[in-house]
């Protein structure tokens, strides 16, 4: 019986080749701060551009001292934000049964949100009390970036507030006081009552979760000690008495919102401002409802504050 042997055929497919990737970017970045409170102006970076390793290390030194990073004449797509962001963390995502701005009915909130007083955008033409985001859920944010596609020819500017100098402008014996109490934020997205005041009164049932939080908190980077306190929103010191409560938060919000603290930015359109969410809180202006403003924002995941 005679066996036939099969012939190989050599193999025609090529070898695999190798692509290079163009080299990052690491010269030093220019770095300079606004002469504020909080904020310095980052040059030398295109935000369309993949992140260096240095560039990233620089960016969040700086991030960490001066608590609010501007960069100037950018030009991003929403994919391209997106893609920066992720560099410093998770996108920020609520529990579904606790609406922040932009959650829709089924409980579900974007990676990016339309910051805009057009069709299918969030927040209107009116003044925003200062605030710290989602600071009424269990694990607020700890970053945000807002980008500057269109601007109103005047006012909607945005205040930052440094909640760090705060604490260290308090006097000792207002520190030893508060350290250690508690602060509950509760929910504007379901206490839409403007009506309700800016500390609960008694009888006045809180709707929606309470989430309370250390009212000086931690930052878990740097250490710094931070009074944790929105300007307006409904708020509840659960062990004071109402008069004593209330009178306290008057006290401290009259302290903490003043220019002593304050960086106030006028936008120019391409203008990306990423902020320390733990540190800061942020205000903004009215401005014309013939006009528009139309920002883009991401926001990043962050820990229980301590």
């Amino acid at each position: 019986m005679s066996h036939s042997t099969a012939t190989r055929t050599p193999s025609t497919t090529p070898a695999p080749t190798t692509v290079n990737a163009p080299p990052l970017d690491d010269r030093p970045l220019t770095i300079t701060p606004t002469g504020s409170a909080l904020g310095t102006v980052v040059h030398g970076i295109d935000l369309t551009q993949p992140l260096s390793a240095a560039h990233y290390q620089q960016l969040n030194r700086a991030w960490l001292e001066h608590h609010v990073l501007i960069f100037k004449a950018q030009r991003l797509t929403d994919d391209q934000l997106l893609d920066f962001m992720t560099c410093f963390g998770d996108v920020f995502h609520p529990p579904g049964h606790i609406p922040v701005l932009a959650t829709n009915e089924q409980g579900f909130t974007p990676d990016i949100v339309k910051v805009s007083n057009v069709k299918g955008g969030y927040t209107g033409n009116g003044e925003l009390s200062a605030h710290v985001d989602h600071q009424w859920t269990p694990r607020p944010s700890r970053a945000s970036a807002l980008y500057a596609r269109q601007i109103p020819s005047s006012g909607g500017d945005t205040h930052w507030y440094n909640l760090n100098l705060a604490w260290e402008h308090l006097d000792p014996a207002t520190q030893r006081a508060i350290d250690g109490l508690s602060l509950i934020t509760y929910n504007p997205f379901v206490n839409r009552d403007s009506s309700r005041p800016s500390y609960r009164e008694p009888g006045n049932p809180p709707k929606g979760e309470a989430h309370p939080h250390p009212l000086v908190t931690t930052h878990a980077e740097s250490g710094n000690r931070l009074l944790f306190l929105g300007e307006a929103t409904e708020v509840d010191i659960p062990e004071l008495y109402y008069e004593q409560g209330k009178a306290l938060v008057e006290t401290l919000r009259a302290h903490l919102y003043t220019p002593a603290h304050r960086y106030e930015h006028r936008w120019e359109v391409g203008d990306v401002v990423l902020w320390d969410n733990r540190a800061t809180a942020h205000y903004r202006s009215a401005f014309d409802e013939n006009e528009i403003r139309d920002m883009r924002r991401v926001s990043l995941a962050g820990g229980r504050p301590l």
